[in-house]
């Protein structure tokens, strides 16, 4: 049992295996607890309705899937932003540098499950996507770990002014990842074993 304070960044570490993913699959309500409650704000999450809990979450995850269509597309998806909008997240993270390379921009057309671009890139335009619609709770798991260290710091810069508006949970096993957090628990064999 653990409580995350809004605006808090919390760091879950521990083997492969530990549960720290299953915590993240939790506040998705990919499934629900067998026992015990999440609570947000103080209510059990299994009353809200699905879309409106996953419409106030940012997700990074370490297999990121792109769509075949253009990357300002991509980073909207069905959130009702303006071009400015989608420009200013990803600058926030440094995607915009990418993005500016291509000669159409914001309406460069990716391949299926964006393989036209590298790994690192497809991370930073899935940041670029998880902060674009003002999460009140990010969730990243593993998020980093395709980037090398200069684009991971400027990042983790991003995170931390992104961080001051929302609640961020992040899995990582790279020390350099969680050593801004405001909390690390580490995880053992599907418990927290020390905070």
């Amino acid at each position: 049992s653990f409580t995350v304070r809004p605006g808090d960044t919390l760091a879950l570490v521990g083997h492969t295996g530990a549960g720290k993913t299953t915590v993240i699959s939790l506040l998705l309500r990919f499934y629900d607890p067998q026992r015990g409650r999440i609570l947000i704000d103080g209510r059990d999450i299994r009353t809200l309705p699905l879309d409106t809990l996953r419409s106030h979450v940012g997700y990074v995850q370490q297999d990121i899937f792109l769509f075949a269509t253009d990357i300002a597309t991509n980073i909207r998806l069905s959130a009702p932003l303006s071009d400015a909008e989608v420009e200013r997240a990803a600058a926030r993270v440094g995607a915009d540098a990418i993005i500016k390379r291509f000669p159409d921009g914001y309406q460069h057309q990716l391949a299926e499950r964006g393989a036209s671009v590298s790994v690192g890139e497809r991370q930073l335009l899935s940041f670029a996507r998880a902060i674009a619609a003002d999460p009140a709770l990010l969730l990243l798991d593993e998020a980093t770990s395709a980037l090398d260290n200069r684009t991971e710091s400027e990042v983790i810069e991003a995170l931390e002014v992104i961080g001051r508006r929302c609640t961020t949970v992040v899995i990582a096993h790279r020390l350099s990842t969680v050593q801004r957090c405001d909390r690390i628990y580490e995880f053992a064999n599907g418990r927290l074993k020390a905070y």
